[in-house]
């Protein structure tokens, strides 16, 4: 096993049993099916509700009955990424696991350790019958990472807590105690298509770009590969003769809350792509320059056959007009949480198929009235491209608590067990804690986990001394309540 020697070894042998399970979002059937029979070979009672959750349930060690019933909450989906020309296949193949320089990480592929590590920090309180603690009760979620449709759906009936863990924390020593709500909206606009006599197809894709999180790293500015690309597009058509060059395929992005890192163009036209090449070689430099360093954006030119059909002159110019207008990036900022993003919108995906044009863009705030008004500007923009509109996933934000025992005891604890400092925070990220406070009323909650860094990217990679400070933490975490 890639992680032998690794400690504490119980967290790094599950997570090790959980990356050689395929788990993406509404595909959990096989890790859910390995945590049953962990439980049954535990002797541990559990049960599953009708979306898909599982609930399992230790008894208190000897003596402590009567302390608060503890829930730990993770959940088991994970997002799906690889470096460009990856052939990972996530609903089927294990992950390659490498350790390199203090910190895991997965061989090309994104690494699952959100929310893997906090699953396994749970399995490695159930297996253990030396620790501390009162009744626990443990909380796997599914289908986090695309809909929340698990916290959504969840039958709080089968949870009897009052106190809830939730470690899909993503820096150590960092409590949160407040997150974003969220909701994505589609917006499909009608496109006409004409044959092309054009004697050659070229490839543009869009890439070096670092992508990430939509709610953790909306902030960066590091470039969004759709928007790029239709800037690209928009301003070589404006230096070409009318007709010259006729755009025939516009694709990008693939998770609703992960930064496009890449975008392809599809054109129809000369046989030779100098023009073409030329604005390729000068969109790199100009977009390296405004987005600064750590950022080398790639645009690639390369022929393919020619498209049967291209976009009309008037649907390319729609299409190209709306993934340009569409709102994208930070919206607004938090007036009483310093440097804290309130409001943004992540230009997700784009598609064009047959007749019609699809764009997803995904919408985030800690302001139920700036989100629906996020909403009601996409929907504007849509509709004047002559589309339509629709909004799902939508999930609430998680306000903070005005009182709450685990926002002192928590930090205050993780100092005086690991001798670092702790911050307490609200996030953009979205959490399922929105959901979980409206399902458990008057349960206190907070958020923490090891560190993490470029979550939904295949850089993804959590730090191992880290999860050596968060476990024992943890323990005793559970022992004090």
């Amino acid at each position: 096993m890639t992680l032998e020697g690794l400690a504490p070894e119980p967290v790094w042998r599950h997570f090790a049993g959980l990356s050689a399970l395929p788990r993406p979002s509404q595909g959990e059937g096989a890790v859910l099916a390995y945590l049953k029979g962990l439980f049954t070979t535990w002797g541990l009672d559990w049960s599953q509700d009708t979306v898909g959750n599982l609930v399992v349930r230790k008894p208190a060690s000897p003596g402590r009955p009567t302390q608060p019933t503890v829930v730990l909450q993770a959940h088991v989906d994970m997002v799906g990424e690889q470096e460009p020309g990856g052939t990972h296949d996530f609903t089927r193949d294990p992950l390659t696991l490498v350790v390199d320089d203090g910190w895991v990480r997965a061989e090309g592929t994104t690494l699952g350790a959100d929310d893997g590590v906090g699953v396994a920090l749970i399995l490695a309180v159930l297996e253990d019958g030396s620790l501390v603690h009162g009744p626990l009760e443990g909380l796997f979620t599914v289908d986090e990472e695309k809909d929340m449709t698990g916290a959504a759906g969840l039958d709080a009936g089968l949870l009897t807590g009052t106190i809830l863990l939730n470690l899909d924390g993503e820096g150590a020593g960092r409590f949160q105690i407040g997150s974003a709500g969220g909701s994505t909206t589609t917006g499909r606009i009608p496109v006409s298509q004409t044959r092309t006599d054009a004697p050659q197809g070229w490839l543009v894709t869009v890439g070096g770009l670092p992508g990430g999180h939509s709610g953790v790293d909306i902030h960066r500015q590091t470039g969004n590969a759709l928007g790029l690309a239709a800037r690209f597009a928009s301003e070589f058509l404006g230096t070409q003769p009318p007709g010259t060059w006729q755009l025939a395929g516009f694709s990008g992005g693939d998770k609703d809350n992960t930064i496009p890192r890449g975008a392809l163009l599809t054109w129809a036209g000369p046989r030779e792509p100098g023009p073409l090449v030329a604005h390729a070689r000068a969109a790199e430099a100009l977009w390296a320059e405004e987005l600064g360093p750590g950022v080398t954006p790639v645009v690639t030119v390369e022929p393919v056959p020619r498209p049967e059909h291209t976009l009309t002159p008037g649907s390319q110019q729609t299409l190209l007009d709306l993934v340009s207008a569409l709102p994208d990036g930070v919206q607004t900022r938090s007036r009483v949480v310093p440097g804290l993003v309130e409001t943004s919108c992540n230009l997700a995906r784009v598609r064009v198929e047959g007749g019609e044009a699809t764009v997803v863009v995904s919408l985030r705030s800690s302001d139920p009235g700036l989100l629906r008004d996020a909403g009601r500007r996409v929907r504007s923009v849509v509709t004047l491209a002559g589309g339509t509109v629709e909004a799902a996933g939508s999930y609430p934000p998680w306000r903070p608590p005005l009182e709450s025992r685990l926002r002192t005891l928590a930090p205050a604890l993780w100092t005086q067990v690991t001798g670092l400092p702790a911050v307490v925070e609200v996030v953009h990220a979205g959490l399922e804690c929105g959901f979980l406070a409206t399902k458990l009323p008057g349960a206190d909650l907070i958020s923490f986990g090891p560190e993490l860094v470029d979550i939904h990217t295949p850089r993804e990679r959590v730090e191992i001394a880290s999860v050596a400070r968060v476990y024992p933490y943890l323990c005793a975490l559970l022992e004090a309540l």
